[in-house]
């Protein structure tokens, strides 16, 4: 397959051309996902020079472990969790993953979720996709590394409680809690930001 050729060729045909040692339809897997990947690593860290570096290393390691690919999912789901677990290894690196007082309270007797008031919250209304999107940003912020992770890992990346468990290397308990925990604190900050802009 000639270069020429890259642009229209499927992500499958990419890989298979690249693990026989075709560097240029790995360059062009990279400029199709590159942005995902920086994103994601972004939306974990919260820092863009971790998530420049990370992402980076994603794709280093997405070229060493390229024959370990089953095509079982795409390869973009792929070099997301690739990244992903790099993230999670440097968050644990860090020790910057902290657990909330509130949470640790609510881990025996979840008698302080109960508690809180069910924030409703329709942050589409009235707002502009980039708003949105900023607002969004501020708020995942805001939480804790813990909480964002696995907030991320469930929402934006649709992994089960059983592989954020494994990934995060805590129970499936604390998996639920830390989501439940997240879902009210992301819902509350939006309310607030929404105040805010009024």
């Amino acid at each position: 397959m000639s270069g020429k050729d890259f642009p229209n060729a499927t992500d499958e045909t990419l890989v298979r051309a690249a693990r026989r040692g075709d560097m240029g339809a790995f360059e062009e897997l990279v400029a199709r996902h590159r942005d995902k990947i920086f994103a994601r690593a972004v939306s974990m860290m919260r820092n863009e020079d971790d998530a420049i570096d990370l992402s980076q290393e994603a794709w280093v390691k997405g070229w060493q472990r390229l024959k370990q690919f089953q095509f079982e999912s795409s390869f973009a789901t792929w070099m997301t969790r690739i990244v992903i677990n790099l993230c999670l290894d440097q968050l644990r690196r860090q020790k910057r993953v902290r657990v909330e007082s509130i949470e640790m309270l609510d881990e025996e007797s979840g008698g302080v979720e109960k508690q809180m008031p069910v924030v409703t919250v329709n942050p589409t209304e009235r707002l502009e996709r980039n708003e949105l999107r900023a607002r969004i940003d501020l708020a995942l912020a805001q939480l804790t590394d813990a909480h964002r992770t696995v907030l991320v890992l469930h929402e934006f990346e649709r992994m089960e409680y059983k592989e954020i468990s494994k990934a995060m290397d805590c129970s499936i308990g604390t998996v639920m809690s830390r989501l439940f925990y997240a879902r009210r604190k992301m819902a509350a900050l939006l309310v607030e930001l929404k105040k805010e802009k009024l």
